[in-house]
């Protein structure tokens, strides 16, 4: 939700902070600054990973929501690009570093056969806070309502609103037992499945495979990369070619997609923010409805499905904006369409890339994969975009979206002979601990 708060804000604010009133930022500028945003992402992702898988899931979800917190503060009180673009970098830290620490404890506390769907639907509440954003800068960027000069700083004062309550709110989640028991800490896993099984009403699991485990402090690069490249070389090629396909569709439009509207369909930079709404619930609604697919059909069909689809759709939308089939509602149906298939997409990449490695670099490895994924696929799209946006030129537009298009057919075509059929079996049926015997 913070991610999709985040993302929504700067891509709602690209126009109104294009204004002599505000910083006077061009759409080059604007593109910069979200991908300062996604480096931040990727640094942190590599970071907090790391420190994910030493200290655990839970401490470290701490230290990031500190970070993003203190980097969306600052946003709101940035007075040129320049500072605007660090205090983006810092809230990336934040964020980059949650994707590893959440989606390893989302995977290691859910039971097999519904982690497909519920993975789907958890990281599909980016959009709920894309909602969230959009349906504020409808207030927060119009005129009649508040000053130019201070509505985009009030819009990064909600993310830190957000993230108070979320400090709250985790307070709830236990560490991983997983986690736990291959530090060390056995009874303390032991104490964590009581209280789980107490609470809930299940009952302890019958007879499964026993495994030996030799517990260690830190797996390092000398032992993830052998493992990565060597052992599981074809699932890393998969899980990068996913990663880096869904990072330039997405920050390729959504940190644009204001300077879209605003430019072609002259649509007042004050409303831009609405046309996102149609646009969130079709990338909410495409994993709340698809995802259960991912546990019941399989992991291979639909990946190889969403992503091959979805890329078509965009290179499709891409030519006809080209030809001019659209005005600002219909092209926002089209990317709403697209994305109904791309999110699911999108989710299970995570997804994907936390199930099929060993328990003890599963944080590290999402941490890379995000980080090598975003960094190839993200942090160029946004520049890339804003350069193509303002020169005006539709067909140049046009072979943008073909290459998003091409990256998502790619990875489908992949998906379609690499990807495991992990559905309702067990993460240690997946990939060995690598401290087991």
């Amino acid at each position: 939700m913070l991610d999709g708060l985040e993302v929504t804000i700067i891509g709602a604010m690209g126009a109104v902070l294009a204004s002599p009133r505000t910083l006077g930022l061009g759409p080059g500028d604007i593109g910069a600054i979200g991908s300062c945003y996604l480096g931040g992402a990727v640094a942190g992702a590599l970071v907090f990973g790391w420190l994910s898988d030493r200290f655990g899931r839970r401490r470290i979800f701490f230290i990031t929501l500190g970070c993003y917190l203190a980097g969306v503060l600052l946003s709101a009180f940035a007075w040129n690009g320049v500072s605007l673009a660090a205090f983006r970098l810092l809230t990336g830290l934040g964020i980059g570093g949650e994707y590893a620490a959440v989606n390893s404890a989302v995977d290691e506390l859910m039971p097999a056969r519904l982690r497909g769907r519920l993975s789907l639907g958890l990281n599909g509440t980016y959009w709920l806070g894309a909602a969230l954003g959009a349906g504020m800068t409808l207030i927060l960027l119009d005129p009649r309502y508040l000053p130019e000069s201070l509505g985009w700083r009030l819009g990064f004062g909600l993310g830190a609103a957000l993230g108070l309550v979320v400090i709250a709110l985790r307070r709830m989640i236990p560490e991983s037992p997983r986690w736990l028991v291959t530090h060390g800490q056995a009874e303390a896993a032991e104490a964590v499945m009581s209280e789980i099984e107490a609470r809930t009403g299940t009952p302890p699991p019958g007879a499964l495979p026993a495994l030996t485990l030799h517990p260690r402090k830190s797996f390092g690069p000398g032992l993830i990369l052998p493992v990565l490249f060597g052992q599981y070389k074809s699932r890393t090629v998969l899980v990068l070619a996913l990663m880096a396909a869904q990072a330039f569709l997405y920050n390729a439009l959504f940190f644009t997609y204001a300077l879209m509207l605003t430019r072609f369909y002259h649509v007042p930079q004050g409303r831009a923010g609405i046309y996102l709404l149609p646009l969130a619930a079709g990338n909410f609604l495409g994993p709340l409805l698809l995802g259960h697919l991912f546990d019941t059909v399989g992991r291979r069909p639909m990946l190889a499905l969403t992503y091959i689809l979805s890329g078509l759709m965009l290179a499709v939308t891409g030519y006809g904006f080209a030809l001019g089939w659209f005005n600002a509602t219909t092209q926002t149906l089209a990317w709403a369409a697209i994305f109904f298939v791309a999110s699911s997409a999108a989710s299970a990449a995570y997804l994907t890339a936390s199930e099929l490695f060993p328990l003890e670099i599963r944080a590290m490895a999402i941490a890379l994969f995000y980080a090598f994924g975003t960094a190839l696929g993200g942090v160029a799209a946004p520049l890339a975009f804003g350069r193509l946006i303002g020169s005006g030129h539709p067909w140049s537009i046009c072979a943008g979206y073909g290459f998003a298009g091409a990256l998502m057919l790619g990875a489908g075509i992949l998906a379609a002979f690499l990807a495991e059929p992990a559905e309702g079996k067990s993460l240690e049926e997946l990939s060995k601990p690598l401290s087991a015997v």
